[in-house]
């Protein structure tokens, strides 16, 4: 058999305007509690004390046993006294001063059933009906005692008024407890149901609205702050998340059309042989040839792919120092044997805190990688420019600052977060004197297999993966990659890393 529990309501509503009716009325219930036994008590200490200042004459004892010798009756005394002798032998006198007709207390014919101690006030029940009185023994001349009465009645009527009195302002009190605190915890809740209405929008869908009431000096304002960070985090979570699953879509898109190209001039030229008997021999070798030129072209976009997977899932290069000089010097060497239309020169950084000369720059790192990084900017300097157009690559060190390198400013695109400022840094420029980029261009140029070319021909750049690469070493190598361009100016691209600080160099920063 199930254990029956009471049901406690749901509603936070509802449980503030209980719990605080509750409080008030334990809280009146014992105020008043506490009124009234002191309000009884103060009562009962004026009738105390009245019968403590009421003390029967010596005489009284005297006539009081010769009247009860004689049998005559008791006297009536002009106040609602009542005074109860006791002879020598501790035995009640049938005389007795008081009485006006009602019921008297209800006390022993003897000083032992008297039960009595002498100056210490007791209560007893009247002789008929439901009265009570309030009874004092004293002693009096030659052994005698007596017993001074004074009744309850008005202590009773009065107790028993403010009893019926707080009985109803407890009703009242309670009544007007849950009408106020119902209105008081709606009031003090309007934030929380705004809050509550605003959230069941934003759970429709619209995910642009926050939540109101967020001030920091409340409770409640501090939870919809706490909520409207959460908020934007999770819409920024999803846009991420779109914005990554776009450029999944988009990348697969692009690999599959990468390797469709040579995949479909292989499969052309492959069938092209089969029918050796319509082919020359020269034909036969220009289509081998070409089969052999596309599996080289997949292969190499399949390995820049890896290479891209690798450096996503775990980096690693040789921590060694680079000469920078010596690497670009190398690099300008190869590009003006191979690219002999595009005029390639080597220089200083074209920075005011530069040397102005080309000295030793050092960095930490791999060369093969920092090489390849260079040798891809220069190929894409070749690549995306008209024949004749001049190349500068230049070499230096800097500190990070909004008018050198390594931080965002405008019309400057990063692949990483700024580094900090005033960090020494060193850096390789390969600069042209191409058309440049457009905005929009200059923001995607970065991306994999992104191309500023829509038609994505051959004739104007490769697969759209050696910017990417060349990001991913960079920012492996704790730097990054940046662009400087606009429309007629031509491209800056900007490989910066931390600085290598050498034994002197950091010798006399020490000192």
């Amino acid at each position: 058999m199930k254990r029956l529990l009471p049901r406690i309501p749901g509603s936070l509503r509802r449980r503030l305007i209980l719990g605080a009716a509750l409080l008030a009325t334990v809280a009146v219930v014992v105020s008043q509690l506490i009124g009234f036994m002191v309000l009884r008590s103060w009562l009962l200490d004026r009738v105390d004390q009245q019968l403590a200042d009421f003390h029967p004459p010596g005489p009284a004892y005297f006539e009081a046993l010769k009247e009860n010798n004689r049998g005559d009756r008791p006297d009536v005394l002009p106040s609602d006294f009542r005074v109860y002798f006791y002879d020598v032998s501790g035995r009640r006198m049938t005389v007795s001063l008081g009485g006006d007709g009602k019921p008297g207390p209800r006390i022993g014919d003897s000083l032992a059933q008297l039960g009595l101690h002498a100056g210490r006030p007791g209560t007893v029940a009247s002789v008929s009906g439901d009265g009570r009185w309030r009874v004092l023994l004293s002693s009096g001349p030659e052994d005698m005692h007596a017993v001074v009465a004074l009744p309850l009645d008005s202590v009773d009527a009065t107790t028993s008024k403010i009893l019926w009195l707080n009985a109803v302002l407890l009703v009242v009190t309670v009544a007007a407890l849950l009408a106020l605190g119902r209105w008081v915890v709606r009031l003090g809740l309007l934030p929380l149901t705004r809050m509550e209405h605003t959230a069941e929008r934003i759970g429709a869908g619209q995910l642009d609205l926050r939540l109101p009431d967020i001030d920091a000096r409340t409770e409640i304002g501090r939870l919809g702050r706490v909520l409207n960070s959460m908020l934007e985090r999770l819409q920024l979570a999803l846009r991420e998340r779109e914005a990554s699953e776009a450029r999944m879509r988009r990348f697969v898109a692009d690999a599959g059309h990468e390797l469709r190209t040579p995949l479909t001039a292989i499969q052309g030229y492959a069938q092209l042989t089969l029918r050796q008997e319509r082919l020359s021999a020269d034909e036969q070798i220009e289509a081998h040839q070409l089969i052999a030129q596309n599996a080289e072209r997949m292969g190499l976009l399949v390995d820049d792919l890896q290479l891209l997977a690798q450096l996503d899932r775990e980096p690693s290069y040789d921590k060694n120092p680079v000469d920078l000089l010596s690497l670009a010097a190398d690099a300008v060497r190869t590009a003006a044997l191979h690219g002999a239309s595009h005029p390639v020169d080597l220089g200083p950084l074209s920075d005011p805190a530069g040397n102005g000369e080309l000295d030793v720059v050092e960095a930490v790192g791999d060369p093969h990688r920092l090489r390849q990084i260079v040798d891809n900017l220069l190929s894409n300097a070749r690549v995306h420019t008209p024949a004749g157009t001049a190349v500068h690559v230049r070499v230096g060190e800097t500190r990070v600052g909004a008018g050198t390198c390594g931080s965002d400013r405008p019309g400057g695109v990063g692949t990483s977060p700024p580094l900090p400022d005033g960090m020494p840094v060193s850096v390789v420029e390969v600069a042209d004197e191409g058309p440049g980029l457009t905005a929009q261009d200059a923001k995607h140029v970065f991306e994999r297999f992104y191309r500023a070319d829509p038609s994505r021909s051959r004739t104007h750049g490769g697969s759209g993966l050696g910017l990417s690469i060349a990001a991913a070493v960079a920012e492996g190598h704790g730097g990054r990659l940046e662009l400087d361009t606009a429309p007629g100016k031509g491209c800056t691209f900007r490989l910066v890393l931390p600085a290598r600080m050498s034994e002197g160099r950091s010798s006399g920063a020490s000192g």
